[in-house]
């Protein structure tokens, strides 16, 4: 199968809107991923984070949450929306595949369940598009990510942006506006399956 180069995707996207400013709604997962990602977009979109996440635990939710929220008051670069952090709707939908290998059916559905949450507030607040931030690891796999994406566009009728986020050095920029902005850099994904074993 062809991969799709979804970051040459999104550069064609841009190149077409001109002057106009599209409003884009970015799901993010934390405050380093959310850097790059924001500084390549800022120029571009009125851009509001959408810090959905309820994958994860809820110190380390908090931890992640404040860092983004200092991120974006500290650069001015995107809006904020607060969300609801409801754990039991994730270990809901990935009941069963608690043992699944990390980017397997449970990381899966983990991107279905907030990408779809991401669309509805999306559509329900008269954005242009939506997207996240996942695609700047080089351990998520963007061509699962889009795909979904690509579908909820068709579901909730708001434009999904392509991404990988990871190409033009995109994770290497994260990790350097992370030490700019001293942030908080996890070394898992969130949930508890996720966790490193001491």
């Amino acid at each position: 199968m062809n991969k799709i180069n979804y970051d040459k995707e999104q550069r064609k996207i841009i190149e077409s809107l001109g002057e106009s400013k599209p409003k884009l709604l970015l799901h993010a997962c934390c405050a380093p991923c959310s850097s790059a990602c924001l500084e390549r977009l800022k120029d571009n979109f009125k851009v509001t984070v959408f810090f959905y996440n309820p994958n994860i635990e809820t110190e380390e939710y908090f931890k992640r949450k404040n860092e983004l929220i200092r991120l974006i008051n500290e650069t001015g670069w995107a809006d904020y929306i607060d969300c609801e952090h409801d754990t039991h709707v994730y270990y809901s939908a990935v009941k069963g595949l608690e043992k699944c290998a990390e980017g397997g059916k449970r990381c899966e559905k983990c991107f279905s369940l907030r990408l779809e949450r991401t669309a509805r507030a999306a559509k329900d607040g008269g954005y242009d598009y939506f997207t996240t931030t996942l695609t700047i690891s080089p351990l998520k796999d963007e061509q699962l990510i889009n795909s979904i994406g690509l579908s909820l566009e068709k579901d909730f009728s708001v434009k999904w942006l392509p991404s990988d986020f990871k190409k033009q050095n995109g994770y290497l920029r994260s990790i350097a506006l992370s030490k700019e902005h001293n942030l908080y850099r996890q070394n898992y994904c969130g949930c508890i399956y996720s966790m490193p074993k001491a």
